[in-house]
């Protein structure tokens, strides 16, 4: 067996309990991937930055996400089962991610689910991401699918813009022998919102759990969290909005049950940069750019830069505030020349 498969076995089968725990298997990551992943491995070595000398978490090289969008980034050389496209439109590159084994991503994608909301089997799953599944090649539809084939659900559970269909879902008497779970990217539970309150359907979403995972894409105009999670509120009668943080170019995810305070799983952690210094990365800050170790990223890069902002609560909870502007200018020229 080799460091990666034997690495992956003990993902979940030997979860880290200690931050000590973490930080070895993190630094053990960092020292294989730094020698086995090329571009990264530019990356370090264009910082100046000796793997031998790096002993903390906080020393570590964090590999801006924009990498993604323009080199691929591999631990090692493979063919890619699957590659993951991220949402985007005619004027951006899209970020690829590339996958040896699909079935070790959503397996993983179950095991920090059920962590939070329990078996998947417990759920009816529905899902309003329009723009993903016409763009194709999405981390969170190939998720979403995964949960609705392992709960072994009989209704159909993706919905475009037939907002009409996903009512008639729930007015069936026997969805609601199991728990309705809501995935939606942001403009389309707007959308459905507004549907809802023009047809006065506000009490079939009563016991749904709704989650946005995010995303205007240019429909409309952008919120802030407290703001967006007030709206749906009121338009759907319920008291919380949940929330999915995720990315392309990750493989794990957290969960917000309330308030827009994300938990992080126990094989990923999130360390704040300073906003004007990238690589200053103090664990004193309160706010800063989010910067993101994923143990999951065994075949990509498990140390990701990313564009938002965000704030960590004393439990390790934290809270995303918003993005970074003209995110896209710094990090990826280091690699020219």
């Amino acid at each position: 067996m080799n460091f990666k498969q034997e690495f992956k076995q003990k993902l979940h089968s030997q979860v880290p309990e200690t931050n000590q725990d973490f930080e070895q298997r993190a630094l053990q990551l960092f020292r294989y991937q730094v020698r086995h992943n090329t571009v990264y491995q530019a990356y370090v070595k264009q910082l100046k930055v000796k793997p031998a000398a790096v002993s903390q978490l906080s020393e570590i090289p964090f590999l801006p996400i924009e990498f993604f969008k323009t080199q691929m980034v591999k631990t090692d050389d493979y063919a890619a089962e699957t590659i993951f496209l991220s949402s985007g439109t005619t004027q951006t590159e899209r970020s690829q991610h590339f996958l040896p084994n699909l079935q070790f991503y959503l397996q993983n994608t179950q095991l920090l689910f059920e962590s939070q909301y329990g078996p998947l089997a417990d759920y009816t799953f529905l899902a309003l991401l329009p723009s993903y599944i016409e763009q194709g090649n999405s981390s969170l539809v190939a998720m979403v699918s995964y949960f609705m084939q392992k709960s072994g659900q009989d209704e159909p559970g993706f919905f475009l813009y037939n907002l009409q269909d996903l009512v008639r879902i729930l007015e069936r008497p026997q969805t609601s022998n199991k728990n309705i779970f809501l995935f939606g990217v942001t403009y389309a539970l707007l959308d459905l919102a507004d549907y809802v309150s023009a047809h006065n359907l506000a009490g079939l979403f009563r016991n749904v759990i709704i989650m946005e995972t995010g995303g205007m894409k240019g429909r409309r105009r952008e919120m802030i969290r407290p703001e967006l999670h007030a709206q749906l509120q009121e338009a759907f009668g319920v008291t919380t909005i949940h929330s999915e943080y995720g990315m392309t170019e990750l493989l794990s995810q957290a969960y917000s049950q309330e308030q827009g305070i994300f938990k992080k799983p126990s094989i990923m952690r999130i360390l704040l940069r300073d906003m004007n210094d990238p690589f200053d990365l103090n664990p004193d800050l309160k706010t800063g750019g989010i910067n993101i170790i994923d143990l999951a990223n065994v075949d990509s890069c498990a140390f990701i830069e990313t564009k938002d902002i965000g704030k960590i609560h004393p439990d390790g909870s934290f809270e995303v505030l918003g993005r970074f502007d003209n995110s896209d200018i710094r990090g990826c020229n280091l690699l020219v020349g």
